[in-house]
């Protein structure tokens, strides 16, 4: 029987409250109303920080709560059976870490902070008496892990392309999306991720990982300074991405 977990109270204020949340229109709060979100702020643990390195949770740990990232980056990974470490996912600022437990009383997966990262803490016990309160709220976590459901059958089709300039360019193209969805821009951005983490997640070595991006950069497709990307032709992307072949 998993003991409760302890929910640190944050006073109501515009500062602190979902509702004034730059990422509101992201996370949670999407689904609901002023009032309703008076109640997930009484649940809610905000602005729990974790350095680069730090687990936020581990794969088999007693599951107590989602967490929906405010800042900074978070990979998932779980342990194959021959003892590797496998990375699942990135999650970035909007995105919710652990619905792929719901199901379960423990984590299916293992959480890192890629950087130093700001999460809101859930508890998921809470959460379930919430959902059943309020049906937007409910249908909004369902559709949270549908979202989840899909990209694990977009990241089975990322692996099963046949080369490494196609997965790279989906990763790109992929990044891309999920940062014009933050309002940010979609053609120059820092990578979260190290190239070894692109490797693990796209089944590849880190050489054949750098040798694409040196190659992306000299037929002018991206401009690459260490993590900084920028998209310089998005179209000949998604034509790789596609399994085009470029010239």
């Amino acid at each position: 029987m998993t003991q409760p977990i302890q929910v640190r109270q944050t006073s109501n204020t515009a500062k602190s409250s979902c509702q004034y949340c730059s990422l509101s229109n992201l996370c949670l709060p999407l689904a609901l109303d002023s009032s309703e979100m008076d109640q997930l702020d009484d649940v809610v643990n905000r602005d729990r920080i974790f350095n680069r390195g730090e687990l936020v949770f581990t794969q088999s740990a007693p599951f107590h709560s989602c967490f929906a990232v405010k800042s900074g980056a978070i990979k998932t990974s779980v342990v194959t059976e021959s003892g590797e470490e496998q990375i699942t996912g990135f999650f970035m600022p909007g995105d919710l870490v652990g619905l792929d437990s719901m199901s379960d009383e423990t984590h299916a997966s293992s959480a890192k902070a890629l950087e130093r990262t700001s999460v809101c803490e859930i508890p998921v016990d809470q959460l379930e008496k919430l959902s059943h309160l309020m049906p937007g709220l409910q249908h909004h976590i369902l559709h949270l892990m549908s979202q989840e459901i899909r990209n694990g059958h977009q990241l089975s089709v990322l692996l099963s392309k046949n080369t490494a300039e196609e997965r790279i360019a989906a990763l790109l193209l992929s990044l891309s999306t999920r940062f014009h969805r933050r309002k940010l821009s979609p053609t120059h951005f820092n990578l979260p991720m190290a190239r070894n983490d692109i490797a693990n997640f796209l089944g590849l070595a880190v050489e054949t990982v750098s040798r694409v991006f040196t190659r992306f950069q000299n037929q002018g497709v991206i401009l690459a300074r260490g993590r900084d990307v920028e998209l310089v032709n998005i179209e000949a992307l998604q034509a790789t991405a596609l399994g085009s072949a470029q010239t």
